[in-house]
């Protein structure tokens, strides 16, 4: 009894030791990075305020990923960001999860809730791609008509788009068809217009025609809250 008892004690002081350790070691890793763009004790202390203990081990987990993706090739980044979010993020409609017609939530969020629509799959996985060191002028959120299985109804969706080149056919992220294929295969979806952090193009143009944070107040907005919670 003594020794189980001992053994007890060691383990309870143990166990946060080596969970504060393993923090310390994921900080040490995103403030070496020169082009880290994450607040971590900030983002933690946002996640552990809003959501709790559930909160802060989702948060833990994607910046484990972040840190695990550093350094892959493209095609795993894609695959593993797109696959991390739409596994760990129901689809739920805005007025369910904000009592709004229309809130674009930050990774923080989405994450917290454990549940977004279209614009928060598309923002989380965009921006996770623009902190593993992805050019952002090879990725868009693109705005859609999607057409539902075999209807002739379409509905508004947000997807986001991988670019290898400006003029080349898009890879799609997707949280509906899970799988990421190219543009040309998703005839399921007609594109309205595209953006990202520093440009507006209408269909599948390639031309930039204005500035997201002028035109998009919902993108400001978006941007806004996540400076605040440490997101940049």
């Amino acid at each position: 009894m003594l020794a189980m008892a001992a053994r007890t004690r060691i383990h309870d002081i143990w166990r946060p030791l080596v969970a504060g350790i393993v923090m310390l070691l994921m900080f040490i890793g995103f403030s070496s990075h020169s082009q880290a763009a994450i607040d971590v004790v900030r983002l933690r202390q946002v996640m552990q305020a809003e959501y709790g203990s559930v909160g802060e081990s989702i948060i833990n987990q994607w910046l484990a990923l972040i840190e695990r993706l550093r350094g892959e090739d493209i095609a795993t980044q894609l695959h593993e960001v797109n696959d991390f979010f739409n596994d760990n993020m129901r689809w739920l409609e805005d007025h369910t999860i904000w009592g709004e017609s229309d809130y674009w939530a930050t990774p923080a969020e989405a994450l917290g809730r454990g549940a977004g629509d279209c614009e928060d799959f598309s923002i989380a996985k965009y921006m996770t791609l623009k902190e593993l060191g992805t050019p952002i002028d090879k990725l868009r959120m693109i705005y859609v008509r999607a057409r539902i299985g075999r209807s002739a109804i379409s509905q508004a969706h947000m997807v986001l788009g991988y670019y290898e080149t400006p003029a080349s056919e898009p890879l799609i992220l997707d949280n509906l068809v899970t799988t990421i294929r190219r543009a040309g295969q998703r005839n399921d979806l007609d594109p309205l217009f595209s953006f990202n952090g520093s440009g507006l193009w209408a269909g599948a143009s390639t031309q930039s025609r204005a500035d997201p944070m002028a035109r998009l107040s919902r993108w400001r907005s978006v941007i806004e809250r996540m400076q605040r919670q440490g997101i940049n």
